[in-house]
Parts: structure tokens; sequence; C-alpha cells
């Protein structure tokens, strides 16, 4: 029998003791909660220092205190205890056809649009079912850690090994302007018009914001900074109130809810700029449904946001959907 060459660095066991001393900050207190004696809950903790070769805990101060090891540690473990205690119920409940737990991530731009059918084809699959909207950075991240299954937003995570992705829905960046303001034709208008009106802007925190200032970029456009946020909402109101202008996507704006609100929309002037809205999971874990899901969220799209908007932009035909 070939010897293990390597070991991993701990056990859960030793992970569950970890975490009850950060929460009791005491080693007496975390041995009387998990029912062992201080001595096993102490080796347990020297064990784990040991194979990680860092110290978790500074035993300097009372009552003992993390390191900055530790506090990466305990975040790392939390998760990963998490997933060991779901492991059973999850098993239990795929035998009977369901998934126990399936979190779901949805970028704020599509949250008006897809909350509802995201959640009910969700809930025909798992008994419980937990949907998180908010920036894509967090959600990825989120998936990273294991701490959602999926999400829809607008990194694909590429640069990824491990991950399925399908793609929803791809749409253009657009300008949206003032009611009643002279549209921009060409990129040297455009950098008129900035000086003229100020730019609201998406957050750097978002995809969306971090494309838009590339996109300027390329363009030689420097535009001052000003008001920014991390929602369409944000962005959209100040348009409507003729607070300044800015670049946005057609959907965005739907999500927004001042479709029928008087904002000028036009192509953006110069090189064009689009985004693909994505489904992404971790490979083959949940089967067909990621694929599944897909199709019914183009569907829910096409119907309730996707037709109008052709009909209310005509000169978005053939770069929607």
């Amino acid at each position: 029998m070939t010897a293990r060459i390597s070991r991993l660095p701990f056990d859960l066991h030793a992970l569950e003791a970890f975490l009850a001393v950060c929460e009791a900050r005491s080693m007496a207190a975390a041995a009387q909660k998990l029912a062992l004696t201080q001595p096993a809950i102490s080796q347990a903790i020297a064990d784990l220092e040991t194979r990680t070769r860092v110290k978790l805990f500074d035993r300097s101060v009372r009552p003992i205190a993390l390191t900055p090891a530790g506090e990466v540690m305990r975040q790392r473990a939390s998760a990963l205890i998490s997933e060991a205690r779901q492991i059973s119920s999850a098993i239990r409940h795929t035998a009977r056809g369901r998934l126990a737990l399936i979190r779901a991530g949805l970028v704020d731009s599509l949250s008006r649009v897809l909350t509802g059918p995201v959640a009910s084809f969700l809930s025909e699959h798992a008994e419980q079912v937990s949907i998180q909207s908010g920036l894509t950075s967090a959600h990825a991240g989120a998936l990273l850690t294991r701490n959602l299954d999926l999400f829809i937003g607008v990194d694909d995570m590429s640069d990824v090994e491990g991950f399925d992705r399908f793609d929803l829905v791809s749409e253009p960046y657009i300008l949206l302007l003032p009611p009643k303001s002279k549209v921009p034709k060409s990129v040297s208008d455009l950098a008129n018009y900035a000086e003229k009106l100020p730019f609201v802007r998406y957050s750097a925190r978002s995809r969306t914001g971090i494309d838009i200032e590339r996109h300027l970029r390329r363009l030689n456009l420097d535009i001052p900074p000003g008001l920014e946020f991390d929602t369409p909402f944000g962005v959209t109101d100040m348009v409507a109130r003729g607070k300044g202008f800015a670049i946005s996507t057609p959907i965005c704006v739907t999500e927004a809810g001042f479709a029928d609100s008087g904002i000028r929309t036009a192509p953006l002037p110069g090189p064009s700029l689009k985004r693909t809205l994505t489904l992404v999971s971790r490979r083959q874990e949940l089967g067909t449904l990621p694929r599944d899901l897909t199709r019914a969220c183009k569907s829910a799209l096409e119907t309730s946001t996707l037709d109008s908007l052709r009909k209310s932009m005509p000169w978005l035909q053939n770069q929607l959907g």
C-alpha cells in the first residue's frame, strides 16, 4: 500500500473545537459546550496550530483573542463546518428528488424582473431557497467560498476553472439623457455635453461601473467625478431629475422603474459597448438545474422586458437578446 504523501492540515472535529473557542473566548467554556475535557480542547487547538504552522490565538491577553491568521481560519472554518452539517440533509432530500437548499445570487439590475421567476423555479427543486440581490463581485466571492450555489450577474468568472456558464442575455450600453435633451451624435459631441452637464456614474464597486470607465478611457474622455451609485435606480433617478446624464443599459432602465418617465435614451456614440448577463454555477454539482433555470429566465425576460424594450427603443432590434 502506497504511503500518503501529504495530509490535510486539519479535520472537522478540530475545526469544531476551534470555532467553539472563538465563540466562547475560553478553552474551558468551549470544552463545556462540546461536552469534552479542557485538555482535549487544548490539544485539538495545539495540533491545529502545529499542522497549519501558525498561531491562531493570542494567549497573552484575557480573554484569549484571535491572531490575524486565526481570523482568516475562523471565516473559512465557519463555511466548512456549515457545509459539512448540511451534507446529511442534502443527501436525504436529493434521494427524494429535491435538494435541501439552493442559494442563488441575483445582480441588482435583474432584481425586479427575475426575483419572482427564479424563486418560483427553484422552489420546485428545493425545500429551502435563498435569493440574495446585490453586486456581482459579492456574489462571485460567495460562490468561490461556497456560500452560494449559483449566481446570475455580469461577471462570467472566465478566469476561474471549475464553473459552468450559461449566457442569459446580451444588451448594449446606451446614453441616458434628461427629458428633451439634445442627443450627442459623436464622441466629440459627448465630450462637449459632459462640459455642460454632470456625468452620473455607476460606482467602481460594480462591474458595470468598471466597464463604463474603461470605455471612457478608450475614448480619451476624462470626465470629472461627481455623483455615483451602486444601483440602477440611483443613476436613473438623477437623470430623470435633470441632475446629469449617464451611460447605462436598457434592462437597468427597466429595473429602475423609469421606462415611461420621459428620460431620453440613445445609442452610445463611437465604438459599441455591451454586457452579457450570465448564470454561473459550480461544474456538474446541480445537474441540469442551471441550464433549465437559464431557459426559464430567458423566457421570463423576453415576456416581461425585452419585447417592450424593443418596441420603446426600435434601434435596439438587433442588439438585445
